[in-house]
């Protein structure tokens, strides 16, 4: 909620100050509050503290989408914003991969303040290394008002279209990064290590292939047609349903890889088509607060939502399916993937009408 949440004003501010300045803040904070968990005494401290982590992160993807928007041109802002956006593969892959050797090596508390130090020690680098593109001081539209912005999209059907398709995809996404690991130890007999050898090979290959294809296809196609920002993931979605759902009844490690392959990359194809277009739909000294919209929407429904869903869907499966049903709830919940695409296809009828011409962004 926080996160969500928080992520509006601190957008807001960005857009009307410095969108570096307010990335740099929020990463010292998130960075304090991450170190200050390794230290914690009980599960009122964890919990307090991990809000503050919440808190500092609102304040960084948002500014950082609309500061890359402002560095690159059209025609290769989409790579841009997906090369940004490795950071979601790598970071689960890394979080899988090296996570089960931490915690079975080191104690937990140590993560968390070696994790937070070294956000610290960024902070000076990335200020000396990030800085804003020059803003003419006379243009009028650099102090923004938040009731100015939220009518402007509000009136675009592509961005409510796309925001809720991309929504039901993370839906999908976070629940299945969530329990997705369970399901595997449970098929195949795995224990930690093994599972996050599985897992996180899957995140890695697939999530960095499917991220870099998406922002290559989107510069390519979507440059001379718009409606492609949405086409793209619409498609990656009908693909990555069936996929995913053959993978996760698979009995044998040695088929579910290479099938579970191909949906991890194409259901997070969507990162450099979406984000780019919402770039598109507001000007300039607009672009935080809207990516931050769009990022409350995506995040209440599939943070909010998707972890919780599929386990309450397991716990009321559980009579018909016994041990099997946290398999059977991540499959039935694929359908969103579906109603994602549909919301996509229709958010190309009116994406290239809403995109604003180049000269005004």
């Amino acid at each position: 909620m926080l996160y969500s949440l928080l992520a509006v004003p601190f957008a807001l501010l960005a857009d009307r100050t410095s969108r570096s300045g307010v990335i740099a803040v929020a990463l010292t904070i998130w960075s304090v509050f991450t170190a200050l968990c390794g230290i914690a005494t009980g599960f009122g401290q964890l919990f307090l503290f991990r809000l503050g982590v919440g808190v500092g992160e609102a304040g960084g993807v948002a500014p950082s989408y609309a500061l890359i928007a402002d560095y690159f041109p059209e025609g290769a802002r989409a790579r841009a914003l997906a090369i940004y956006s490795l950071g979601i593969p790598i970071g689960l892959a890394a979080g899988t991969l090296l996570g089960a050797y931490i915690a079975a090596a080191v104690e937990w508390r140590t993560a968390f303040l070696v994790v937070g130090i070294a956000g610290i020690v960024i902070v000076p680098l990335f200020r000396r290394g990030v800085r804003d593109l020059p803003r003419a001081p006379t243009d009028s539209a650099r102090r923004v008002p938040l009731r100015r912005v939220f009518p402007i999209i509000a009136r675009k059907p592509s961005f409510w279209l796309l925001a809720f398709a991309s929504s039901f995809s993370s839906l999908c996404g976070y629940g299945l990064a969530l329990w997705t690991p369970s399901v595997v130890m449970s098929n195949f007999g795995f224990d930690l290590v093994h599972t996050g050898q599985f897992f996180g090979s899957l995140l890695l290959v697939g999530g960095v292939a499917g991220v870099l294809a998406g922002g290559w296809l989107a510069d390519r196609f979507a440059t001379a047609d718009a409606r492609w920002y949405a086409w793209l993931p619409a498609i990656a979605w009908l693909v990555t349903a069936p996929t995913f759902a053959v993978g996760l009844l698979a009995h044998s490690p040695w088929v579910a890889w290479p099938v579970l392959l191909i949906p991890n990359a194409l259901n997070i194809l969507w990162l450099g088509p979406v984000t780019t277009a919402v770039q598109k739909l507001v000007p300039s000294p607009m672009r935080a607060t809207a990516s931050a919209s769009f990022l409350l929407i995506n995040n209440l429904i599939g943070l909010g939502i998707g972890p919780l869903l599929m386990g309450r869907m397991a716990d009321l499966m559980k009579a018909s399916y016994g041990t099997e049903a946290l398999r059977y709830a991540t499959v039935y919940c694929l359908g969103f993937y579906v109603l994602a695409a549909l919301l996509a296809l229709l958010a190309a009828r009116s994406l290239r009408r809403d995109i604003i011409p180049v000269e005004q962004g």
